[in-house]
């Protein structure tokens, strides 16, 4: 018996305790398996992904304005529609992987997709069939702007939709790996384990610094390619890298410790409420010990933690509620635990799940529906960075871009500022501001997630006044040098005037969105980790939608003349004149907008109450 107790004692100290397995299913030596040896090449196809991803979205304003030709207002539109869907496809991503495929397996397939659309795409740009003239080649003069700008020639149908096709297959490709990846990153900690546990307090924060290192390349290297070199060469070396980063990320395939997928979690939710309305008259009993749930240490989901009862959405507490049948079904089955040493596990099997619920899965719906208000709150500020890689880049395009007498710096490579700031915030945040936080709130994060987020916000409010008081400056500036109808020369203003509006939103994300990933992380049931990461994701791609609605109307509701002016006169918030925007406006707006969300946010912050879990002492 002693050498038994030791040998258990030996095997829970090495083998994962959280319900990672191998890819054989079995328990995994957590000794040759997950931490950072995993994370290594997990966070190598992020960034991959980001290298390829912000190679395109940083300058795609650019390519559709000068190359296919669109209008300004037409190809931001575009840009955050583009954007909206590429972090909408996460929701499907997470569903499979949660459901059916594994995060491992839902990663290789949609990196495989997102590698193909990446293909295409480079074709596209680099081949003239699916290109459209160069404007001054069909106007036969570059001497009057206004008629080049009139001689453009617009793509083809053909045209368009090949190029749209390419792009919007890389949205399903890194809109459905993106929520698996990060998911998959923290999978490799186990909660359990004190030690891994404190590692994974801090990956969220250093898996962003490892991303924008990607998004730093790429706002600056291939940005720089893409203006100078050529598109085919901007798209085409991301390409390739994407495709050394997926053989790497498959070769560490050894290493990896795996969440078993869990089976469809919106039929759980689904059965949750149907068992609900059906028990309606029913009371709810003043103890919760009379709610009906297994006895074992997970939940009826193998590899699910149970999730102790709670009193908030009480009337989804009926689903749990025992009926007469049950009841005796319960008591018969006690007795024969006791003879035989099952478990209640049984009458999950003698009774339908669209009747009889556990405590832990009605508490995973309410733990769902807990999360959706704060989703809520998070789509207005996600549409805050919406404007980085069209408005803030197209005013860039305005101003004077000289580094010195032989170097310029592309427009577009203004947004490595966003990278810059998070790598350069980050190791402070986590390595000085957290520790002497902590000392006053004792929390070990510092402070909590959700004032994380609520400091994010207010951060953004005040990137957007930046951006509205910096764009009055430039306007003023190019009334004063009688540019206001000339909006192809330069403005005499430094492009660093933007730097702190870019600062400003940079420092945000460090806060909102590594804040953000973190909480719908760590909040979501263990069975909907990747859906809880994708519901992060889906606020930067419904902000993008919503950034696009907000643009559509303004533009409607504001611009005087519509189509019968000369696109250098036309009037109103949007033009394709940047000179002649009242983008001031624009941004005053959001920032309005973002102090009424933030108000929302802190009552919701106020409310929310955090996620306790049936700690274990192996699974």
């Amino acid at each position: 018996m002693e050498h038994v107790g030791l040998s258990h004692n030996i095997e829970s100290q090495i083998l994962a305790k959280d319900g990672t397995v191998d890819c054989s299913g079995r328990p995994i030596d957590k000794r040759t398996s997950g931490r950072l040896r995993a994370n290594f090449f997990i966070i190598g196809i992020e960034i991959g992904e980001r290298l390829a991803f912000y190679g395109m979205s940083a300058n795609l304003v650019m390519y559709l304005t000068h190359v296919l030709h669109e209008g300004t207002a037409v190809s931001a539109k575009n840009v955050n529609n583009w954007i909206g869907t590429t972090f909408l496809a996460p929701l499907l991503g997470a569903f499979l992987a949660d459901a059916y495929w594994g995060r491992f397996w839902t990663i290789f397939i949609f990196s495989t997709v997102y590698l193909v659309g990446l293909i295409m795409l480079t074709l596209s740009v680099t081949m003239a069939v699916f290109k459209p003239p160069e404007c001054d080649l069909v106007a036969g003069s570059k001497t009057s702007t206004a008629a080049a700008a009139v001689a453009c020639p617009s793509a083809t149908a053909g045209q368009v939709g090949f190029f749209y096709f390419s792009l919007y297959l890389i949205s399903v490709g890194a809109g459905s790996m993106k929520p698996c990846v990060a998911a998959f990153g923290a999978d490799q900690f186990d909660e359990e384990d004190a030690q891994e546990n404190g590692m994974k307090k801090s990956f969220f924060n250093w898996w962003v610094f490892g991303i924008s290192i990607g998004g730093l390349l790429s706002a600056t290297v291939f940005v720089y390619i893409q203006d100078y070199v050529g598109w085919g060469w901007g798209f085409g070396v991301p390409t390739v890298l994407m495709a050394v980063f997926l053989c790497a990320f498959v070769s560490g395939f050894g290493f990896y410790r795996h969440k078993r997928p869990m089976g469809s979690p919106l039929s759980r939710i689904a059965q949750v409420f149907v068992a609900s309305v059906c028990k309606w008259r029913l009371e709810v009993p003043a103890d919760s010990q009379l709610l009906f749930e297994i006895r074992d240490k997970e939940s009826v989901v193998p590899g699910s933690r149970r999730i102790p009862h709670s009193n908030s959405f009480r009337f989804l507490d009926k689903a749990a509620i025992l009926g007469p049948q049950q009841q005796q079904a319960e008591e018969e089955d006690a007795r024969a635990a006791a003879a035989a040493a099952t478990t209640c596990k049984e009458i999950i099997i003698s009774s339908s799940p669209w009747r009889l619920s556990t405590v832990t899965q009605v508490e995973e719906v309410k733990l769902v529906l807990r999360l959706l208000p704060i989703w809520v709150a998070a789509l207005l500020f996600a549409t805050l960075p919406a404007q980085i890689s069209t408005f803030y880049t197209r005013q860039g395009t305005t101003l004077d871009i000289n580094l010195g007498p032989n170097f310029q710096i592309p427009a577009a490579s203004l947004q490595s500022l966003i990278p810059i700031t998070i790598v350069t915030l980050i190791p402070l945040y986590d390595r000085v501001f957290v520790p002497v936080v902590r000392h006053f709130t004792g929390n070990v994060r510092g402070i909590t997630m959700l004032q994380r987020i609520g400091i994010g916000i207010f951060i953004s409010i005040l990137s957007m006044v930046a951006a509205a008081i910096t764009e009055i400056k430039r306007v003023k500036v190019a009334k004063e040098h009688g540019l206001l109808d000339q909006p192809n020369s330069t403005i005499p203003m430094s492009v660093f005037v933007l730097l702190p509006q870019y600062v400003l939103l940079g420092t945000a994300e460090v806060f909102t969105s590594i804040g953000a990933l973190e909480f719908f992380y760590d909040q979501a049931p263990d069975s909907m980790r990747s859906l809880g990461t994708a519901l992060f994701l889906s606020t930067i791609g419904v902000g993008n939608f919503l950034s696009s609605l907000l643009l559509t109307a303004i533009v409607k509701v504001t611009r005087l003349g519509g189509g019968h002016h000369h696109p250098l006169h036309q009037s109103g918030w949007i033009v394709d004149n940047l000179n002649r925007c009242r983008l001031d406006y624009f941004y005053w707006l959001l920032a309005g907008l973002s102090g009424l969300n933030l108000c929302f946010f802190m009552a919701l912050a106020h409310w929310y109450s955090y996620k306790k879990i049936n700690k274990t002492t192996d699974f």
